[in-house]
Order: C-alpha cells, then structure tokens, then sequence
C-alpha cells in the first residue's frame, strides 16, 4: 500500500517543504552566481590589461568556486542531520520517511 507523506508527516510537510525548496534554490542560485560573477571580474581585468588585475580577478574567481563547492555539501550535511534525528525519534523512522518522502510526486 502506498502511503502519501502526509500520512507520516503531520504539520512537518509544509515546513520541510520549505526547506527543500530553499535548498534546491542554493543548488541552483551558486553556480549561476558564480560564473556571472566571475565573467565580469575577468572581463573587466582583461579590458584593463593589467597583469595584476588579472591575477587578483582569477585568485577572486578560485575563491568563489572553492565556497560554492563547500555549499554543494549542505545539502548531504542536512540530509545526514535528518537521518540522525529521524533515528532518534520517538516514532521508529517517521521523520526520516517524511524527509525522503516529502515533495515526491504520488503515481496514484
């Protein structure tokens, strides 16, 4: 039998929702940032032709990815959280369940 995650969640759904959403939104928002960004540091260092500038835009650019690569791991860090609460709930599993489950589209 199929179970929606409502079953299991509660009034936790809306919020871990929410969540979720927030954090597709980060998965997506870094890189798009990140190379928008970068493309005008080196533009603008390119147009100036300055050797320094150059090299400042590029260790600026090599910055910027190592933080957005760091911000690629909050989503298992969170995940890894879930799990570890989940397994200390009251209800065996529950919360883990409603995490997993949560924003999955129903075939029913």
């Amino acid at each position: 039998m199929l179970f929606m995650a409502s079953d299991y969640c509660g009034d936790l759904e809306p919020v871990i929702n929410f969540l979720k959403s927030i954090l597709t939104i980060i998965q997506w928002a870094i890189p798009i940032m990140l190379i928008i960004m970068g493309t005008i540091d080196l533009g603008k260092a390119v147009l100036s032709s300055d050797d320094k500038e150059i090299k400042g835009a590029t260790s600026k650019l090599v910055k910027r990815a190592i933080a957005a690569v760091a911000v690629f791991f909050v989503p298992i860090i969170v995940n890894t959280v879930m799990k570890m609460i989940g397994d200390a709930s009251v209800k065996e599993g529950s919360f883990t369940k409603c995490w997993a489950d949560t924003g999955r589209k129903s075939n029913t």
